[in-house]
């Protein structure tokens, strides 16, 4: 790349785009990488700023912004990601091909970032996107930059993909709804309607539903009852804080499961139990929710059952690791997941 005075240009190839912006009116590209300038080209290169223009010097040790664009998303690209296409004023886009679970191997994508004059720009991984979303952005700050700073990017990128997609899979759910007051039909069951609206979210429905009292063994044969039958999630509403009358944990441990965590740093959603119960060499996965599932709009259960539905194990690092971006702000209007609740 070298620079010469725009009216010295004719005949050169432009190496970028030249940008035109009129305020309240378009931004666009008026003159693109590749255009080979004229003599009527001037004035209005002229009129747009330009005294002078870089133009393509060819050098081997150098990529053009555009072979960088194109290199990065090779680094990015992985399952269900798709790209704008060919890169615009050096810039590359990628979106999601279906609805599913976006994941972004945080610390790679850290390691390739801090490669001086490299730059991917994605939304926040673990989140719950659909088909079209856009999932990232890639460009090199420069025009032309070291193919030595490429080769480091893909050496900190790694073999494996940055990004992808993990598509929900619909699932055959059990809902086990548990409390005396529910049980001998004292007050009418709001939650089972609240976590069956969830599930259809992600393309899954309750096969299963029992009421139980507060009973350990009851609520145990039924979650087991449900677990024979084939149900590939278990969820299971009520009984889950520390009143001596509340037996839900228990009887999810008596059915059972490996708990991974009783308890979480999100509000609300504090009191989340999930574990997983091994059956036929699958891991099943169990929630107890929490009673905020019942009344508020957005809790821990949206922040796990994307990973869920998506297939994803859910370990207890993964639920401390939601602490930091775990309080629900409780915003008049839900932006859900385009928010900073869970990150």
């Amino acid at each position: 790349m070298k620079l010469v005075e725009t009216e010295q240009a004719v005949g050169h190839v432009l190496c970028h785009d030249i940008t035109v912006i009129v305020k309240d009116v378009k931004k666009g590209v008026a003159f693109r990488k590749g255009h080979v300038v004229t003599k009527e080209d001037i004035p209005a290169l002229l009129k747009l700023g330009k005294d002078h223009l870089y133009v393509w010097e060819k050098n081997d040790d150098m990529y053009h912004e555009d072979e960088a664009a194109e290199l990065l998303r090779a680094l990015c690209m992985g399952e269900n990601v798709v790209s704008s296409g060919e890169p615009r004023e050096g810039k590359i886009e990628l979106f999601a091909d279906c609805d599913g679970l976006f994941t972004v191997d945080s610390a790679r994508l850290r390691a390739v970032n801090a490669i001086e004059e490299i730059t991917i720009a994605t939304r926040h991984g673990m989140t719950p996107v659909r088909a079209g979303d856009k999932l990232a952005g890639m460009r090199v700050v420069p025009l032309v930059i070291a193919k030595e700073k490429l080769a480091r990017a893909r050496e900190a990128a790694g073999d494996e993909p940055l990004l992808s997609v993990r598509p929900f899979r619909p699932m055959r759910c059990g809902i086990v709804t548990t409390g005396n007051e529910v049980f001998y039909g004292r007050i009418e069951d709001a939650f089972t309607p609240v976590v069956e609206r969830k599930l259809a979210e992600y393309g899954s429905a309750a096969a299963w539903r029992e009421t139980c009292p507060d009973d350990r063994e009851k609520i145990a044969a039924a979650i087991r009852a449900m677990l024979d039958a084939g149900a590939d999630m278990i969820l299971t509403t009520g009984g889950m804080s520390v009143d001596p009358d509340d037996r839900t944990p228990a009887a999810i441990r008596a059915a059972g499961a490996r708990v991974v965590s009783y308890g979480a740093p999100v509000l609300p959603g504090a009191m989340m139990l999930v574990g997983y119960f091994a059956r036929d060499g699958r891991e099943i996965p169990v929630m107890g929710l929490p009673g905020c599932v019942m009344f508020a709009r957005r809790t821990i259960l949206d922040l796990l059952l994307c990973r869920a539905a998506a297939g994803v194990p859910i370990a207890r690092e993964d639920i401390t690791a939601l602490g930091e971006g775990g309080l629900c702000l409780g915003c008049q209007v839900c932006t859900y997941p385009n928010c900073g609740f869970g990150k």
